[in-house]
């Protein structure tokens, strides 16, 4: 079920779009300005915001410089009587993806609600796709299905474990893995594996990959703990 979050401080209208979308079919959480959306945003995943632009505490504005580092964003609808066009370019810079001025035609916002679901769920589809096959890291290109590296677009050959090991690191980018972690899931839980094994094959790789070894920009090693990719 598609969740929605409606940021209005007119409780009427909010409470009259939220039964009109639950007859629709979605979930639907709302909140009375800016700072109740954020809170709201801790408890709950929405697809699609619908959001005032004129709030107490925290105007809508405001809300978008907030959430723009949110990891997964969701579609922002603006829904206001402010309908200059400063006002328009101002929240579609800001990250909005659609803007409605009141008054409004109920249909016609639903109509615009599914637009926004049908083009979040392609941009869903297409970066799924392109992450399932491939990533880079500084100027590393990885070909999952072909198993191919390439640097700076000359390909690199990189023994089986090595490629293994670099897909792990970096299925988990930004966290640190610990050697143990990597032994048993490049190498498998029965494996009887030395920790200068993992150093060895990190070495390798970044001999292969980082334009200086000894300072590596691509994966960093954590003391006493193991290694991370950040990209």
């Amino acid at each position: 079920m598609t969740e929605i979050l409606i940021i209005e401080d007119n409780k009427d209208l909010a409470l009259g779009l939220k039964n009109n979308f639950e007859i629709e079919g979605y979930q639907v959480t709302s909140a009375t300005d800016g700072l109740a959306g954020l809170a709201a945003l801790e408890v709950c995943t929405p697809a699609i915001i619908i959001l005032d632009l004129m709030m107490p505490n925290m105007d809508g504005f405001e809300f978008l410089k907030r959430i723009e580092k949110l990891t997964i964003k969701p579609m922002i609808l603006i829904l206001s009587a402010r309908d200059t066009e400063i006002d328009k370019v101002k929240g579609l810079r800001l990250g909005a993806d659609d803007f409605v001025t009141k008054p409004f035609g109920l249909m016609e916002l639903v109509a615009r609600v599914e637009a926004l679901v049908r083009r979040q769920k392609k941009i869903g589809d297409e970066d799924s796709s392109s992450r399932a096959d491939v990533f880079s890291m500084e100027d590393v290109t990885v070909c999952l299905r072909s198993r191919r590296v390439l640097k700076r677009g000359e390909e690199v050959e990189l023994a089986p474990k090595e490629f293994d090991l670099l897909v792990k690191l970096f299925e988990s980018r930004g966290e640190v893995v610990s050697r143990l972690t990597l032994m048993q899931k490049v190498w498998g839980h029965s494996a009887a594996v030395e920790s200068r094994t993992i150093d060895t094959h990190i070495g390798e790789l970044r001999k292969k990959l980082e334009a200086d070894s000894a300072n590596p920009k691509i994966i960093k090693t954590v003391r006493k703990i193991g290694y991370r990719i950040d990209n």
